[in-house]
C-alpha cells in the first residue's frame, strides 16, 4: 500500500537516532575544531601581541583565512571568543584565591594578587582584552566576569562579616567596589608596563582598602572580647 502524506512516521523515513547521531557528531567535530582556532589565536596574540592580525592567527593555526572565517564571521567574532577564554582565566585564577582565605586582611589581599598575577603571566593576553574593550560584545564579557568574581567575593566578605556578628549588607558593594578598584589600578598597571612588581603593588592597594574596611570594623559596637581576638591576629 502507497504511504500518503500523512504517513509521516512510515517505514520509508530514515531513523531519526542515526540522523539526530550524524548532526551530534558533526556539531562535535565543527566545536572541537573551533575551539582549536581558538587557541590558535590566543597562541597568535601571545607571539604578536594585541595588535595581531587575522593573517597571523591563520598562520599560527595552520590554515588559510577563508578556513577561519567558516568557524567565524569576522575578526570581531573570533576576538569577542578568545575575550571569553582570558575572562575564564582570570575566575580561575581568583576563585580559588578567595575560597581558601580564612582572615578578612587577607581575602582581600588574596583578591588582589590572584588578579594582578593573571596579568603578569599574560600580559598580552590582559593587554589585547584592554585593547579592545570599545567592542560592545567584549565589554559584555568584561562586564559579566566582573560580576562574577564581585559575587562569589560578595559571599566570602559577607560570611566574614556574620561570623563577627555585624550586619553583611556592605558585603555586596564593597566585593563591587573591590573588583572595580583593583581592575582598574591592573589596566594602568598592564599599560604601563608593570613599573612596580607585583607583590609590592599588592601590598600597597591591600594597605589602602584595609584601611577601609577595618575602620568600619572597629567602629562597630563589637563584643570586646571578640575585637582582642582580632588585635591578636593582627599582631
Amino acid at each position: 500500500m502507497r504511504r500518503t502524506s500523512t504517513d509521516v512516521n512510515g517505514p520509508e523515513d530514515p531513523p531519526e537516532p542515526r540522523r539526530t547521531g550524524r548532526r551530534d557528531r558533526w556539531a562535535g567535530h565543527r566545536e572541537h575544531r573551533r575551539q582549536e582556532l581558538i587557541g590558535a589565536a590566543v597562541q597568535a596574540l601571545l607571539r604578536h601581541g594585541p595588535a595581531v592580525d587575522m593573517d597571523q592567527v591563520a598562520a599560527t593555526a595552520g590554515v588559510s583565512k577563508p578556513v577561519l572565517y567558516r568557524y567565524f564571521a569576522d575578526k570581531a567574532q573570533l576576538w569577542l571568543a578568545v575575550s571569553e577564554v582570558v575572562a575564564a582565566r582570570v575566575v580561575d585564577a581568583i576563585a580559588p584565591a578567595v575560597a581558601q582565605v580564612r582572615e578578612e586582611r587577607a581575602l582581600v589581599e588574596a583578591t588582589i594578587d590572584a588578579y594582578l598575577s593573571v596579568i603578569e603571566s599574560e600580559p598580552s593576553l590582559y593587554r589585547f582584552l584592554v585593547h579592545e574593550a570599545g567592542h560592545p560584545g567584549i565589554q559584555q564579557v568584561v562586564t559579566g566576569t566582573s560580576r562574577q568574581v564581585a559575587t562569589g567575593l560578595a559571599r566570602v566578605i559577607g560570611d566574614r562579616l556574620r561570623s563577627l556578628g555585624l550586619d553583611a549588607g556592605p558585603a555586596e558593594p564593597w566585593a563591587c567596589g573591590l573588583v572595580g578598584f583593583v581592575q582598574a589600578v591592573g589596566d594602568w598597571w598592564a599599560t604601563h608596563g608593570q613599573p612596580n612588581r607585583r607583590e609590592a603593588l599588592t601590598d600597597y592597594l591591600t594597605t589602602l582598602l584595609w584601611s577601609g574596611i577595618e575602620g568600619v570594623r572597629r567602629g562597630a559596637d563589637l563584643p570586646p572580647e571578640l575585637t582582642r581576638a582580632h588585635e591578636r591576629i593582627e599582631r
